[in-house]
């Protein structure tokens, strides 16, 4: 069978990369072409478009590559046209992926949504276009099945992929010093945001290492004028996962890197701002502070705060250093959060969900 595979960022590009390898141990015949990134294309994807082409976030991110999207979109639709897929499997990326969806849906070509958009957190209505437009979706949280049963929305779940990508990993560790893991987020609008007050911590504590996990989608030159100048700071790429297996705790901005940390047992602290007019929105609009209490999916999974989030005003250079060292010195409060991370693998289930999604899939298809 065909398979089109969309993903538009780092993490996406991981879970469709051993999606493709569960695919392609199922199905012999499989005929995979992507929207992607190295990972995917490794794993055996026919790579005709990177993701580090179109990832945005935030409303202003958005307004500022808004003709660049819709190129890449009318791009995509004809790819999709041309090549005829039995599938087009989307995974997370909701802005663009949903109109694919609704694009292929319309062609008669089966659609498969991969790692869910987080409606559960904001904008609800989206709901609308999973029952209109997916055949099937696959969820990867524990939590959202009660979410998608509620609002009628049929899925699969077969746990979460991410701890066959954590656990299958061979690790090296990468300084021979201790040190803080920084993990700035994947895109500019979080980078220029997370990393001048995480280098103020960096300066308030210099007798520390710190060492920076560079984005697989970014370059040195994004990180080089806030590091410059600094002797207890270091950059890295293509490392993420042996940085945090060997950190001794990390800073890391809201995203999957807070649940692959949890799962590789770093203490952490979570960081997050974002523009003016992004929170406006999600505050005045998309209600997103009234409907949920977390914005990590670690303390999502557990419904506590299994570390702190250090959210707009909170997330300044004193309190996170003052976080930073009570992770690094109390180690009651390490304990219990270790505690809780064994917890959180138990709620996502054992490894081999990637495969079973694969399998899952191939099994809805072979059923038309």
């Amino acid at each position: 069978m065909k398979y089109y595979i969309i993903a538009g960022e780092a993490s996406g590009d991981l879970h469709g990369s051993n999606l493709i390898k569960g695919l392609k141990a199922a199905d012999r015949d499989s005929d995979i072409r992507v929207w992607g990134g190295e990972l995917m294309q490794n794993a055996g994807g026919e790579l005709v478009h990177h993701y580090k082409e179109g990832a945005v976030m935030g409303v202003t991110d958005v307004l500022g590559k808004g003709f660049k999207l819709l190129g890449n979109l009318s791009e995509c639709k004809k790819d999709i046209t041309a090549w005829n897929p039995d599938v087009v499997i989307l995974i997370d990326y909701p802005g663009f992926n949903f109109k694919i969806a609704r694009f292929a849906h319309k062609k008669g070509i089966k659609v498969f949504y991969y790692i869910a958009p987080k409606t559960w957190a904001s904008r609800e209505r989206r709901n609308r276009k999973l029952k209109k437009y997916v055949d099937r979706l696959f969820i990867i949280f524990p939590f959202e099945k009660k979410y998608f049963s509620s609002r009628g929305i049929q899925y699969v779940y077969k746990g979460n992929p991410l701890i066959d990508a954590i656990d299958n990993h061979e690790y090296r560790k990468p300084a021979d010093y201790n040190y803080v893991a920084v993990l700035a987020g994947s895109r500019k609008g979080e980078i220029s945001r997370m990393m001048p007050v995480c280098m103020k911590v960096a300066d308030m504590m210099p007798d520390r290492k710190f060492i920076i996990a560079g984005a697989p989608s970014r370059d040195e030159k994004d990180y080089a004028k806030y590091i410059a100048g600094r002797k207890n700071v270091s950059l890295m790429f293509d490392r993420t996962y042996d940085i945090l297996k060997y950190a001794d705790a990390a800073i890391i901005n809201s995203g999957t890197a807070s649940l692959e940390a949890a799962l590789i047992g770093t203490p952490q602290v979570v960081c997050w701002s974002s523009s003016a007019i992004t929170v406006f929105i999600a505050d005045k609009i998309l209600k997103v502070l009234d409907n949920i209490r977390f914005i990590s999916l670690g303390n999502l999974i557990m419904d506590k705060f299994v570390f702190q989030e250090l959210l707009q005003q909170y997330f300044n250079p004193e309190n996170v250093r003052e976080e930073l060292e009570k992770l690094l010195t109390d180690e009651g409060y390490r304990l219990e959060m270790k505690l809780d991370y064994n917890q959180i693998r138990i709620e996502l289930g054992g490894s081999g969900a990637s495969e079973a999604i694969a399998r899952s899939m191939i099994e809805e298809l072979r059923r038309k």
